[in-house]
């Protein structure tokens, strides 16, 4: 059985909110966030707050508007999850936290095999393009626009 007392640095009673990033883990990712733009005013904002936030909500799955107050505003999380998300930042530090933690449990920083079972299969054969059908089926009309159904009434 997994518990605290086995596995003491994964210990989250400390923090805020268990989705809080530790120092270790902002070491990892504080590299990999790119500086602010040049030139106008200069970052107002605590980097960690808003990983902090971005944490919140990818752990909880809560609505944007439910974010807690004593993290930065939703409006400032959102603006910088969709820059993250645009520029590729959310994907490098996801990459290089995925890594990390696969090396910390002795395995190889890249996964070398991977495993299909029978219902993954079944379901690629049935998506892709030869399934949708909405090129070669004609869009209904409505009957009160149509001509020739109001005269054949």
């Amino acid at each position: 059985m997994w518990t605290t007392e086995n596995r003491p640095q994964y210990a989250r009673d400390k923090l805020r909110y268990p989705s809080d990033v530790t120092d270790a883990e902002w070491e990892h990712i504080a590299p990999l966030i790119p500086p602010g733009k040049r030139g106008g005013r200069k970052r107002s904002v605590d980097l960690r707050e808003i990983v902090n936030g971005l944490m919140y909500v990818l752990s909880t799955g809560c609505q944007w508007r439910y974010v807690p107050k004593d993290l930065p505003p939703r409006s400032t999380l959102f603006d910088y999850f969709d820059l993250w998300n645009w520029d590729g930042t959310l994907t490098r530090i996801h990459h290089a936290l995925y890594m990390q933690c696969r090396e910390a449990m002795g395995r190889e920083a890249s996964p070398t095999a991977c495993v299909i079972d029978s219902q993954s299969v079944k379901g690629a054969e049935k998506g892709g393009a030869a399934s949708i059908r909405t090129a070669t089926t004609r869009g209904k009309r409505s009957r009160a626009r149509s001509a020739t159904s109001s005269s054949i009434r």
